[in-house]
């Protein structure tokens, strides 16, 4: 019984924090249409900002707008090198993505940046609830309850946002390009705000992670598109594609039951350098059973 409880713990406390990266994957992937592989460095990007304010003695929670705003610029830089410069999308993201490195390594000044004496946006709510009357211990049971009020406000926001012109203006440009500029519509500039949109909801994830962890690290990123791109799909794959609230709950599921999957691998003896053989698998999983599934119906 108590290695279950410890396995749900884990599930949803991972899975809530991990639901921004799958949010930001989803405007890209889905929403947008754009193949974005910004993310591999601007989700450590949100990790190494966060680190290098709160050691400076940085407010967490302005240490972790920061760290947002940061992936959104990084995301501008994309779209910027992409309709400027008029280089191909995937490319724009690997220029991108290889430039973060260094200024990852430049924002922290080494490799890993430990966090574990430096306040966090969790301890930090958690005493100020605590201030408000409630009894709460800083534990995985605060953190679930903490990421799951930002994560309930952030997923709300983001359907709100694609049902205002401009977020219908964003989606239409993934769905179809040549309508929407023939409509008068910017598409540099709805590519630059879903770029943007993506890779801040990517570097909040990282910077809420590092949190968690106790550290910031220079290859936190690595096959984290990938990560959020099965989570992505195996909440399409069970729940489908509908409206845009059922679209982002999918998602947020998806990412849960990716964490799940990841625990139940470790509990069952995995090491840790069997995790992107699963993720391969899981993501490939999730991509074929909608097919099968079409091809059993027919």
């Amino acid at each position: 019984m108590a290695q279950i409880e410890a396995l749900a713990l884990n599930m949803f406390e991972q899975g809530f924090l991990f639901a921004f990266l799958g949010l930001g994957v989803l405007i890209t992937f889905r929403f947008f249409r754009f193949p974005d592989l910004t993310a591999e460095g601007s989700y450590p990007l949100g990790g190494a900002v966060v680190a290098a304010l709160l050691v400076s003695g940085t407010d967490p929670f302005l240490a972790t707008l920061a760290a947002m705003l940061c992936g959104a610029a990084a995301g501008v830089a994309t779209a910027l090198v992409h309709t400027k410069l008029r280089i191909n999308n995937i490319i724009a993201g690997i220029i991108v993505m290889t430039a973060l490195y260094t200024v990852n390594l430049r924002v922290m000044g080494k490799a890993n940046t430990p966090l574990l004496t430096t306040p966090t946006v969790f301890g930090d709510t958690v005493a100020a609830l605590n201030r408000l009357g409630f009894a709460l211990a800083d534990n995985k049971l605060s953190t679930i309850f903490i990421a799951f009020a930002f994560l309930a406000v952030a997923a709300l926001a983001l359907v709100w946002f694609f049902r205002t012109d401009l977020g219908l203006a964003v989606r239409a440009t993934g769905q179809n390009e040549a309508m929407i500029l023939s409509l008068g519509v910017d598409i540099d500039r709805t590519k630059m705000v879903g770029l943007a949109l993506s890779n801040g909801f990517i570097a909040l994830s990282g910077a809420l992670i590092a949190q968690n962890h106790g550290f910031a690290d220079i290859g936190m990123g690595i096959s984290i598109l990938v990560t959020g791109a099965a989570a992505v799909l195996i909440g399409e794959a069970i729940f489908g594609d509908r409206t845009i609230a059922w679209w982002v709950f999918a998602a947020i599921v998806g990412v849960v039951i990716y964490s799940l999957l990841q625990a139940v691998a470790f509990r069952v003896g995995l090491n840790a350098i069997d995790l992107r053989l699963v993720t391969a698998v899981l993501l490939l999983s999730a991509l074929a059973i909608p097919q099968l599934r079409s091809r059993i119906l027919k």
